[in-house]
Order: structure tokens, then C-alpha cells, then sequence
């Protein structure tokens, strides 16, 4: 008891950037998981959930039928991200426990990566760094490392929500032409036309993925989208990896189907496909588009916003269900 308030036990299932957690430990008993970034593997979570009242998770903790029946306490599932694809929410909402998440905070980050991976993957500058180091570089000369434009060019953006609307609005400063295709319909954009999947598929120099992954996206791009591309397109992932099949994309880029890819997720991450790592036309980022000090620092103050809230008896900042 701290002044009359019992004290409770919460998990955080990897260290967090910042001083967040500062004020669980004020007033509860926190267990923290290792000293580095590396998050609380299944079968130690197992064994620590049972008497917890609140946990902070990752994506890669997967939060199941299996480790909820052993939560005799627990309160609120407080991910580490905004999406939450890997908790089974219903489970949650059956037993009383609140599922909260971070969204909006990351929303403008992970748009400059997008846009970044987009630049990088048509400009070939992982490629061109690459030369330089391997010392190919031996003067100028006028078709080395010819790349592929971005001003006036088309990007097609699958999803426009948050992100795809902030993604939008960073291709108007290079004047491209914006088109978008989202499985909630035409979202009414006056700067950006909306088109049917196949569409946009076939007319996009730049296609970027911005949905969540449900069971209507996954394997969105498949075989069948793949072939709909132009050869130059370039397609950018920084939604969720098993929107694309990735064995479909391998084969797509290795025999010139599409002209690149740019992911920053993966199919069975931290997995990937084991021959992507081989090809040049594909730029391969380690899950990173909202890694900045700014926003991974504010995920974790909302993250722990929602715990002490539901602790303090009231609903989440960020619900993603109702209890």
C-alpha cells in the first residue's frame, strides 16, 4: 500500500525510449524486460502474466487465448504501436480488459519515411552508396546510376487514412499526380482522385501502402497485382508485411515484373524472404518508420497514459475497444 493506494503489477514487455516509465514506478511494482531493445519472448510472458494488472506490449507479443487465460488480473493491454493486430482483441473485450494503442502520435513520421524510402528506392541512393563504398566509383560519367524521377509522376496510395493523407500531402510539394484507392470507398479528397484498385495499380509510377492488415488486406499484392503494375513502378511498404506475399514480390522484382520495392515490413518479421536480401532493386528497412526521438518518446508517454488511466478506473486515452 502506498498512502492507502494499493500498488500495481505491471509488465512492459521491452525498455522504452525516455522517462515514461517513471511514472509507473512512482506508484506500482513495474517489471521491465532485459536492458536492451529486445522484447519479452512468449514463454517468459506466460510465466509473468498471471498476477499482472496491466502490460505494455510490442507487435512481435502476441497476445492470445493462451497467455490471457493465465491473466487472472490484468486490466488493460497497452501496445506499444498503432496497430494491434496482435492481440486478440475479442478475447480482451470478453474477460473485461481494455486494449489500448498510440495512434495519431506517429502519423507525420512515418509519412516523411514512406516518402523517404520512396526518394531513396527511385534515386537508387542505397545503391549508389553501395558503388561508392565498394570504391566503383571512378569519375563521372553520364549514365551512371540513372534513376527515375518524382516530380510529376503518379503515386497511387493504398489507404488513406492518416497517414495516406500525410503522404499526399508531401508528393503536392513535388507535383505529383495523386491518386488513391481505400477499401472504405472515396473518401471525397479534393486534391488527390480516387480510382479502383486495379486502376490504380496499372497507372502508378509509386504505389505506397498505407492499410491496416485485416483479413480483406492481406496479400494484397499478390501475383495477380504484381503483373497490373507498370515495370518501372516502385512499391513502398510501411503499413504491415503481410499485406504483400513476399515470395510473389521476390520473383516480381528478380524477373523485372515491377521496377523496385522499398519495405520496412515484413511477411513473418523479423523474417524475410530469403532471396530479397540478394537483390539491388529492393531497399530493406529493419521496421523503423516511426523511429524518431520525438515520436517513439510520445508513444511511450501515451502507452503508459493509458495504463495509468484504466488503473485509476477510468477508459483509455487510446481505446481500441469498449469494455
Amino acid at each position: 500500500m502506498l498512502g492507502g493506494y494499493a500498488m500495481k503489477k505491471i509488465i512492459v514487455t521491452c525498455r522504452l525510449p525516455g522517462n515514461a516509465l517513471d511514472k509507473l514506478s512512482k506508484n506500482h511494482h513495474i517489471y521491465v524486460h532485459g536492458s536492451k531493445s529486445e522484447a519479452m519472448n512468449d514463454e517468459e510472458l506466460l510465466h509473468r502474466i498471471g498476477n499482472a494488472d496491466a502490460i505494455i506490449t510490442l507487435l512481435s507479443n502476441k497476445i492470445d487465448e493462451r497467455i490471457l487465460k493465465e491473466a487472472k488480473n490484468l486490466k488493460i493491454v497497452s501496445n506499444y504501436a498503432v496497430g494491434y493486430n496482435n492481440i486478440d482483441v475479442k478475447a480482451c473485450t470478453e474477460r473485461g480488459i481494455w486494449v489500448g494503442h498510440t495512434p495519431g502520435v506517429l502519423t507525420e513520421t512515418t509519412a516523411d519515411f514512406a516518402f523517404a524510402l520512396l526518394m531513396a528506392s527511385a534515386r537508387r541512393i542505397v545503391e549508389a552508396d553501395k558503388f561508392v563504398r565498394e570504391g566503383n566509383f571512378k569519375g563521372w560519367s553520364p549514365d551512371l546510376m540513372m534513376g527515375i524521377d518524382i516530380h510529376q509522376k503518379t503515386l497511387g496510395i493504398i489507404g488513406m487514412g492518416r497517414i495516406g493523407k500525410a503522404v499526399a500531402r508531401r508528393a503536392q510539394g513535388f507535383d505529383m499526380e495523386v491518386i488513391y484507392y481505400d477499401t472504405g470507398g472515396d473518401q471525397g479528397l479534393s486534391d488527390a482522385k480516387y480510382v479502383d484498385f486495379e486502376e490504380l495499380l496499372a497507372k502508378s509510377d509509386y504505389v505506397s501502402l498505407h492499410v491496416p492488415l485485416v483479413d480483406s488486406t492481406k496479400y494484397l499484392i499478390n501475383e495477380k497485382a504484381l503483373e497490373t503494375m507498370k515495370e518501372s513502378a516502385i512499391l513502398i511498404n510501411t503499413a504491415r508485411g503481410p499485406v504483400i506475399d513476399e515470395a510473389a514480390l521476390f520473383h516480381a522484382l528478380r524477373n523485372g515484373v515491377i521496377g523496385g520495392a522499398a519495405l520496412d515490413v515484413y511477411e513473418a518479421e523479423p523474417e524475410l524472404h530469403h532471396g530479397l536480401i540478394n537483390l539491388d532493386n529492393v531497399i530493406l528497412a529493419p521496421h523503423i518508420a516511426s523511429s524518431s526521438y520525438k515520436t517513439r518518446e510520445k508513444m511511450a508517454e501515451i502507452a503508459v497514459e493509458n495504463v495509468i488511466r484504466v488503473l485509476d478506473g477510468e477508459k483509455p486515452l487510446h481505446a481500441v475497444n469498449e469494455i
